[in-house]
């Protein structure tokens, strides 16, 4: 679709990696944001992912998790090898990845930054993550994120 274009868009195609872009219209002040996406995509809810740019021991980190969950920040540490984590704050998130809050993209971000992708992505044909904008999500194999973000996988959520 013409004018749906962002870096993490750009990524997919530049690399050939099958996809699908799928609009949605929520307010990205909506309590239960996540859920709300799922909901207007007609999606199972863990299947839809959110990106969460935190900061493990002072390094900048993605966590990638089902908008069912929270994360976990003990488990995201030890999957990093770090002691400590915690939630950056939004303008450090935004100046890092290039997109701004409910867009986080995990793919195309300014500074290609460590993620981990929360591993019952692997057990879905398909997942949902921010293209990079609000309104916009895209849908693909977890692997494919894994791949072209060396992500590492791991059990990151609590419900």
């Amino acid at each position: 679709m013409a004018g749906q274009g962002t870096p993490a868009t750009a990524l997919l195609v530049k690399r050939g990696i099958a996809h699908r872009t799928h609009p949605y219209r929520v307010s990205p002040d909506a309590p239960n944001y996540g859920a709300l996406v799922a909901v207007a995509l007609g999606v199972a809810p863990e299947r839809v992912f959110k990106s969460l740019v935190t900061e493990v021991d002072g390094a900048l980190t993605v966590a990638v998790v089902p908008v069912t969950g929270e994360l976990d920040l003990k488990a995201l540490a030890a999957a990093v090898g770090g002691k400590r984590a915690a939630l950056a704050e939004r303008a450090v998130a935004e100046r890092a990845t290039g997109y701004v809050r409910g867009g986080i993209s995990p793919l195309g971000q300014r500074r290609r930054l460590p993620t981990v992708l929360d591993e019952s992505a692997l057990h879905v044909p398909t997942i949902y993550v921010s293209a990079g904008r609000r309104g916009l999500q895209l849908e693909l194999a977890a692997a494919d994120l894994v791949a072209l973000t060396d992500a590492r996988t791991a059990v990151l959520q609590t419900h």
